[in-house]
């Protein structure tokens, strides 16, 4: 079921039409298959830079397409319909982005920037280690100063694009009381990516450890300065939680899409089955999940667009976005019955790759936390 959408301007249309086009032609048909091998699209994240989808948040000043979040996450949403692997990449792709657009110098940016942003290289957030999930401040990463640079030595965890990215975004001890910020080359020795995590959805997205042995980063690679990292870190999160929103609320609507084909075509007793009381009020509280679920994340994008505080807002928007996913993707199997089991049909694999969207970018548990603290202190 097409999504009406309310846009600002027409180049704001135009490129939703663009990611229409690219997500129906391009990601659409080739999702299930790659889900099921385990294969890594890394063509299809050339294929959004070379249509400009990899740049639209950032300014152009700095190779961006200078979009509204609001318009990024709708094109983010759209790509999450087609396939999640590559909605979840993108969204993670542009967090890492994030502290170099914001924090880095002039020379930072002219340097490293517009590969990240024209889709010539891949990027990976590299925050949580085996001891520092939900507890950043307690990371033991460690950046031993040195004549070059740092030497870099530790162990980080559920890397999204771990051991395919060309660049990590990676928060390090710097001092006993500092956490600093260095854009990390894919290729530094002594930087090795363990074996893919066996994940029960989004498998066709490599989720690794990272481990670090005296990897040397050269001081310029700091992003910054010293001490910031922390600070950077939860800055990219609150714009990384929009974006996780946005990509539950496509997986919402891609099941919702599907139940409801089902519904009007199944027949029983004569009748389809969406004529039948129970499935059409289970249909409609579907509707109206991911109907609620967009507003809140629009609202947040629409507040930082404005140049407000949105952190609670971002938080609302990744709680009840994520929800409503895990709600309405397990309510699609329900829908389709014994076929939703089946992977015949993809709301099975819907309801996988949606759980695992209620614990990154900080559990649900931690959204409320946040929210909660937030309201506390208001």
């Amino acid at each position: 079921m097409p999504v009406e959408r309310i846009l600002a301007t027409t180049e704001a249309t135009d490129l939703l039409n663009l990611t229409k086009d690219i997500a129906r032609n391009e990601l659409a048909p080739e999702a299930a298959r790659a889900e099921e091998t385990g294969n890594f699209p890394h063509e299809k994240f050339e294929l959004l830079g070379e249509a400009g989808l990899l740049s639209l948040p950032y300014p152009e000043a700095h190779g961006g397409a200078n979009q509204p979040y609001e318009t990024y996450l709708q094109v983010l949403e759209e790509i999450s319909s087609a396939w999640m692997t590559v909605g979840v990449g993108l969204s993670v792709h542009t967090m890492s982005c994030y502290p170099l657009v914001e924090f880095g110098t002039d020379a930072q940016r002219e340097r490293w920037l517009g590969e990240m942003l024209g889709g010539h290289t891949l990027g990976a957030y590299a925050l949580s280690e085996p001891q520092a999930g939900s507890d950043a401040g307690a990371l033991r990463t460690r950046a031993e100063r040195n004549g070059a640079g740092y030497a870099v030595t530790g162990t980080k965890c559920w890397i999204t694009h771990g051991g395919v990215a060309d660049f990590y975004t990676l928060m390090a001890r710097t001092s006993e009381d500092e956490i600093s910020c260095l854009l990390v080359d894919g290729n530094t020795p002594g930087l090795v990516a363990a074996s893919p995590e066996h994940k029960m959805g989004l498998t066709g997205s490599p989720t690794t450890e990272l481990v670090l042995d005296g990897a040397p980063v050269a001081a310029e690679r700091l992003i910054g300065g010293e001490g910031n990292g922390l600070r950077i870190a939860l800055r990219a999160l609150d714009s990384g939680r929009l974006g996780i929103a946005a990509c539950a609320v496509g997986l919402a609507q891609a099941a919702l899409d599907q139940a409801l084909e089902y519904a009007r075509q199944r027949t029983q007793f004569g009748r389809s089955i969406i004529r039948f009381q129970g499935l059409e009020f289970m249909i409609a509280d579907m509707e109206a999940a991911v109907h609620s679920a967009r507003a809140t994340y629009l609202d947040a994008a629409r507040r930082r667009d404005a140049g407000l505080a949105f952190g609670r807002q971002a938080s609302v928007a990744k709680l009840v976005a994520t929800d409503a996913a895990m709600k309405v993707t397990t309510d699609a199997v329900q829908v389709l019955g014994g076929a939703g089991y089946t992977t015949d049909f993809p709301v099975e694999r819907y309801m996988r790759e949606a759980k695992v969207l209620q614990i990154f970018e900080g559990t649900n548990q931690i959204q409320r936390m946040v929210i909660g603290r937030d309201l506390a202190g208001a």
